[in-house]
């Protein structure tokens, strides 16, 4: 039997990219549960040959159905486990931040549980984030693993929280789990919720004709380290396969970009003249001005780097929102 992975999420942004990635790189048959049919087989019909009958793919609430989950778990017996299923836009966590605390924490605590009762000790991917550290000094960057972590948002402690409980079943249980803090990654379907793909989005609408040309932007000064989603797993696949059971590990591009310098990139790509305005809806009541990723301890267990350029993945997604704009 071909060793087999399990995604959860697998038709979200990340998800679908993982599954790609291991597709079309690695020898796994992946099985996948996601909340939504449509993201699930849209997957599969970016696939070609021999890749669509490694796919096994179901439907399905790994927070509301747990022995559904252990059944799965039953059949597909997975030998790894990536947990990518989770509500990761932060504003919605600050509107409604039980919904995101209870989604994220339960439905990971089912994944570690239906892992458990499987029995054979599958090893298991618990991502967390770049927001767990919260508000950083500026003497602390880059940051380090080791860095004190100050969650400044629901989702930040939601994230914590997934952090410290898949530490906890691999010190209770020998549960092999390696965890992850992901820093800012963008890409070709990201949700125009996040930042990059919002402002690509509206540049794309605007080209055809669909908006006026103007960019309504939130707080251009922030700087963040952002990595290439399809860096990030290639990133998790490493981590799973070569990383430490219970170790954590930070994964970003090591460099930070100012939001307004991620703008003007997309706006110099773009085919009409553009204004933009400030739009107090997008501001956070809470954000930290400087992030940068410190991946040494990840580099020199795996040798990852993020390898990607930012200016082709702002190109890649910007083709994306011109795709589907004119599409529809």
């Amino acid at each position: 039997m071909a060793p087999r992975a399990l995604i959860t999420g697998i038709g979200g942004f990340a998800g679908s990219h993982l599954a790609t990635y291991l597709l079309q790189h690695t020898d796994l048959e992946v099985w996948g549960i996601d909340l939504v049919e449509g993201r699930a087989s849209q997957l599969r019909s970016l696939l070609r040959g021999e890749a669509q009958n490694r796919l096994m793919l179901r439907i399905g609430d790994i927070l509301l159905d747990l022995d559904k989950l252990k059944a799965l778990f039953a059949e597909a017996k997975p030998g790894y486990v990536f947990h990518l299923a989770a509500q990761a836009f932060v504003p919605a966590s600050w509107a409604d931040p039980w919904t995101t605390l209870e989604n994220n924490i339960h439905g990971q605590l089912n994944v570690l549980l239906a892992a458990i009762e499987l029995g054979t000790s599958p090893r298991v991917l618990v991502v967390g984030s770049a927001d767990e550290y919260g508000i950083v000094a500026p003497e602390e960057l880059p940051i380090r693993e080791t860095n004190p972590l100050r969650p400044n948002s629901p989702y930040a402690v939601s994230k914590v929280a997934q952090d410290m409980l898949g530490y906890q079943y691999f010190a209770s249980h020998g549960l092999p789990v390696v965890r992850v803090r992901p820093f800012n990654h963008i890409g070709p379907g990201q949700s125009p919720a996040f930042v990059t793909s919002d402002f690509a989005k509206q540049i794309a609408e605007a080209e055809a004709g669909l908006r006026e040309p103007v960019v309504r932007v939130g707080n251009l000064e922030a700087r963040r380290d952002f990595s290439d989603v399809r860096d990030i797993v290639r990133g998790y696949y490493l981590a799973l396969s070569l990383g430490e059971p219970g170790e954590v590990y930070n994964l970003g591009a090591e460099r930070s970009y100012a939001i307004g310098e991620v703008l003007n990139t997309l706006i110099a790509f773009s085919k009409i003249p553009l204004a933009v305005e400030v739009d107090a809806t997008r501001l956070r009541p809470s954000d930290t001005p400087e992030i940068i990723a410190d991946c040494t301890k990840f580099r020199t267990q795996t040798g990852w780097r993020a390898e990607i350029p930012l200016e082709r993945s702002l190109r890649d997604i910007l083709d994306y929102w011109r795709s589907n704009v004119s599409s529809k």
